[in-house]
């Protein structure tokens, strides 16, 4: 049994215009777990205590966020972010079987390192991925999408991330007067060099087909009705892979992570 103040590896990773903020602990296979949101591995902090008793779980830091640099200039791609996931991989994990999670966002760089590198991951959990152009009303989304990141952009970043919020289950912002954003620049860089691409990011079913890696779309319960849910159901039909319900929201990883360890470890021993 690993004890709650289980040691903490930190490392520094290189990659292409940047360096990368990352941490290892517990004990057996490892198990990659990509964040959506503001890239932060902290987001993942509850989730990692109660899974690294079975794995030696790594996270990361998005590049350009919290701890990670970047030098790169304007919209930042998904399959650099999936490059920078590999690369995560191969300082950690070298070139040994590796388990991935990506939730949000992170599902969507998930499956392009999955498509892309069809032999690196044995089993990739894929939570709620925006794979927006998946969807046969996309329209809607997208435009409010690029209204979310007009506001950002205009100054109005508060309002940004309200919109952005209140179009996720279980994630709507409290109405309280003089609110404090934290993270400030974190999401600026979301809305200003991400969101976009996230959204206009389509996955590659071709290559998904073919890769050897198991991939378990996955949704919350707590999500059905928002546009966060269909794209699992969808991708798991044009795969021909189940689709699987796990407990909460699109916040479960944070909000319910008892709950939500509990079917991911399930989830990955039945792969």
């Amino acid at each position: 049994m690993i004890a709650e103040d289980a040691e903490t590896a930190e490392h520094r990773c290189p990659v292409e215009g940047g360096e990368l903020a990352v941490r290892t602990t517990g004990e057996g296979p490892h198990l990659l777990l990509v964040p959506g949101g503001t890239g932060a591995a902290d987001s993942f902090r509850a989730l990692v205590k109660l899974v690294r008793t079975d794995f030696t779980v790594i996270t990361y830091d998005r590049r350009g966020h919290f701890a990670s640099t970047d030098t790169t200039t304007g919209p930042v791609p998904v399959p650099l972010q999936a490059d920078d996931a590999l690369a995560v991989l191969d300082h950690v994990a070298g070139s040994g079987p590796v388990s991935m999670f990506g939730t949000s966002a992170g599902a969507l760089i998930g499956l392009d390192l999955v498509a892309r590198y069809p032999d690196r991951v044995t089993t990739f959990v894929a939570h709620e991925p925006p794979a927006i152009q998946l969807m046969p009303d996309a329209a809607g989304i997208l435009e409010a999408a690029a209204a979310q990141v007009r506001l950002a952009r205009s100054g109005d970043l508060m309002g940004a991330v309200t919109r952005f919020a209140d179009g996720i289950a279980g994630a709507a912002l409290p109405d309280l007067p003089h609110l404090r954003l934290p993270n400030e620049s974190d999401w600026l860089r979301l809305f200003d060099r991400e969101l976009t691409e996230f959204f206009d990011y389509l996955p590659d079913l071709r290559a998904l087909r073919r890769t050897n890696t198991e991939i378990v779309p996955v949704a919350g319960e707590a999500s059905r009705g928002w546009y966060h849910y269909q794209p699992a159901k969808i991708l798991a039909l044009e795969l021909g892979l189940p689709f699987t319900e796990t407990p909460g929201a699109h916040l479960a990883p944070q909000r319910n992570p008892a709950k939500f360890a509990a079917a991911l470890k399930d989830l990955l021993a039945n792969a």
